[in-house]
């Protein structure tokens, strides 16, 4: 009986989220999230109507951004910065219920600040053509659109957890690039089809600022869903086997 309370206790991790040093890591996640959507949506913008963005540029944006987020901030929390990756850890065993908990509200809370300044820094006419909000493109169903941000997210938790399982020596300090070279690749293939949003809180923070809830259903249940597969998959058959005994962890 005791070691069945001693696992749930772990699943909820309720020591760890009790402890004051955990407003550390709660910190690291909201000024991540809030510094990947104010760049990364920054890239969005469409300052002349003629040159607008172009998905390459938008692509290594957010790609670029998350792996220098994920170098300077992931030995403080693991730089989640999306709640599709901290519910994917979850699964797999990586992150307790309570820290997943407290990571997506800081996430939330980190991107809509981001998308609130990014609003007040740029000039209105620029502001009226939008601040980076995720939105199907014309002819993409709901459907459609799920399935795409479920695999575009799924395969970037594939990566971070192949990346940062520490049974693997192969991929020791490749963390942060692989990460960010996936997001870029994952653009590339999406921006078209949903803008890519590959992470709840990326939308949601645009959403809340510009009052625009349309498809925003969408931006959580296929980047969650992916995630969730993912950890699963890893856990139950990708992950590397030797004699350590070390789960593998997104702490970098």
């Amino acid at each position: 009986m005791s070691k069945t309370w001693k696992g749930a206790k772990d699943f909820l991790g309720l020591d760890e989220v009790s402890k004051i040093e955990f407003l550390v890591p709660l910190f690291s996640e909201a000024l991540g999230t809030f510094l990947l959507v104010l760049i990364g949506c920054a890239s969005c913008l469409t300052w002349d109507e003629s040159h607008p963005p172009t998905v390459i540029h938008i692509a290594f944006t957010f790609g670029l951004a998350v792996a220098a987020l994920a170098q300077v901030l992931g030995p403080v929390s693991g730089c989640h910065v999306n709640p599709a990756v901290t519910a994917g850890l979850v699964v797999s065993g990586n992150c307790s219920l309570l820290r997943a908990i407290c990571y997506i509200v800081c996430q939330c809370c980190g991107a809509i600040a981001g998308a609130a300044v990014l609003k007040v820094v740029i000039p209105g006419p620029t502001t009226s053509r939008g601040i980076g909000a995720t939105t199907l493109s014309d002819g993409v169903d709901s459907g459609q659109g799920i399935l795409m941000e479920a695999i575009v997210t799924f395969l970037l938790v594939l990566v971070v957890h192949a990346t940062t399982d520490s049974k693997r020596r192969d991929t020791t300090g490749w963390a942060p690039l692989a990460i960010g070279l996936t997001i870029t690749v994952a653009h590339l293939a999406a921006v078209p089809l949903t803008g890519s949003s590959m992470n709840p809180a990326r939308s949601f923070g645009p959403a809340v600022i510009l009052g625009s809830w349309t498809d925003q259903w969408i931006y959580w249940v296929g980047p969650v869903v992916g995630g969730i597969v993912a950890g699963g998959l890893y856990k139950l058959g990708l992950r590397a086997k030797n004699k350590d005994d070390d789960e593998a962890s997104y702490d970098f």
